[in-house]
């Protein structure tokens, strides 16, 4: 499951604009705007939302750790040799 948390860190990453993310993804700015502003899990959100997020974030380079016991995470992509 996707986080806010590793949303926020996912665009810090890749110094990507709110704007721009929505753009990639085709969502509304709001609607970057809103999920960014909430904790944890994103359980409120369409999954549809979410699904282009994670898909936008992961083109762009990032891969998202799940939580293991050792907390949810982002990552930049090794870059291919």
């Amino acid at each position: 499951m996707l986080t806010a948390e590793q949303v926020r860190a996912a665009r810090a990453l890749l110094r990507m604009e709110q704007k721009e993310l929505a753009e990639r993804a085709g969502v509304s700015l709001p609607s970057i705007k809103r999920l960014e502003q909430m904790e944890g899990a994103l359980t409120a959100t369409r999954v549809s939302t979410i699904e282009a997020i994670r898909a936008a974030l992961e083109k762009a380079g990032v891969r998202f750790i799940p939580e293991n016991g050792g907390g949810a995470g982002v990552r930049l992509a090794k870059p291919a040799s």
